[in-house]
């Protein structure tokens, strides 16, 4: 029986060049999806699917985003002598709920070497392993779990051997964004792909399907080997997807998953927007208020066209 994936890795170690200068001080994940950081999403994810200790590789300047889950004593103690319960309790959730761990990537080498970089903390275990650039928000689906848990409830269902990657179906010409998968459905749940091939960003017109790997993976103990044998591939970094592909050789084997929910690409400035819109129109305290607003600005549009 293979062992319970009971860690969360979420490489946070990247520069974030995309939203430059917000970014020069501040890490991209601390970036707010309208008042909560975009990492804590992620790891409240984490957290709901049952994984109860986060893994962050990060790199220098990343300190915020530690910060952020630690205990805060001046601020506590601010709020506290304000009365401000409720604030409080949100602030000492941040770090009562969570176990956080963090290892340095020290060079930029790829997403594989981000992993690879967690094998000690991890302990040889499987790990799922969370990208902080994809928010997936399952309540849009009623009764879906989170977006990993989906993906860990498969690889428990196979046994607990094989790799899953969460999938996602992409517009024409988005092919070379992403790495991709060649396979053929479950012929019983065809949410299921059984993946025989992976793709790194291919050349355009070269992809073997549209469906793309989105940031959410549950790797098995096998995936440690397999990177320390993966050498540089594309941009001369570690690919994880190239690791994937040697599981995929080696026997092992990689599902995908066409995952319930919503994706929003918080690496992109227009997903970045479309994310704190999505979200906040969730919340009944800015909705009447978010609406108007978003009519007063399509009005002034409209009049200016």
């Amino acid at each position: 029986m293979a062992p319970r994936v009971r860690k969360a890795v979420l490489p946070v170690a990247g520069l974030g060049t995309r939203f430059l200068p917000a970014t020069k001080a501040i890490p991209k994940e601390m970036l707010p999806i309208v008042d909560v950081p975009t990492i804590q999403l992620v790891v409240e994810e984490a957290l709901e699917a049952g994984l109860d200790e986060i893994v962050l590789v990060t790199a220098r300047g990343k300190s915020a985003i530690e910060d952020h889950f630690d205990v805060s004593y001046e601020l506590e103690d601010v709020l506290a002598k304000r009365r401000n319960e409720r604030l409080l309790d949100e602030v000492r959730a941040i770090s009562r709920r969570v176990r956080v761990m963090s290892v340095r990537q020290k060079e930029p080498l790829g997403l594989g070497h981000a992993v690879l970089c967690a094998r000690q903390v991890a302990c040889g275990e499987p790990v799922a392993v969370l990208l902080g650039d994809d928010l997936i928000d399952h309540r849009d689906v009623p009764g879906a779990p989170p977006g990993i848990r989906q993906l860990l409830d498969e690889h428990e269902r196979a046994g607990g051997e094989r790799a899953v990657v969460a999938l996602l179906e992409v517009p024409p010409g988005d092919e070379q964004l992403y790495g991709i998968v060649d396979g053929e459905p479950d012929p019983d749940r065809p949410e299921v792909v059984r993946v025989r091939d992976l793709v790194e960003k291919p050349a355009p017109g070269s992809a073997p399907s549209r469906l793309a790997i989105i940031g959410r993976y549950v790797l098995p103990a096998a995936i440690w080997p397999a990177l320390e044998r993966t050498a540089p591939g594309r941009g001369g970094e570690i690919q994880l997807t190239d690791a994937l592909k040697r599981l995929v050789t080696d026997g092992a084997g990689v599902l995908g998953l066409r995952f319930r929910g919503t994706r929003h690409d918080a690496g992109d400035r227009l997903g970045y927007l479309g994310a704190n819109l999505a979200y906040a129109l969730r919340r009944d305290e800015l909705r009447p208020g978010l609406l108007a607003l978003m009519r007063q600005l399509l009005a002034k549009h409209d009049d200016r066209r």
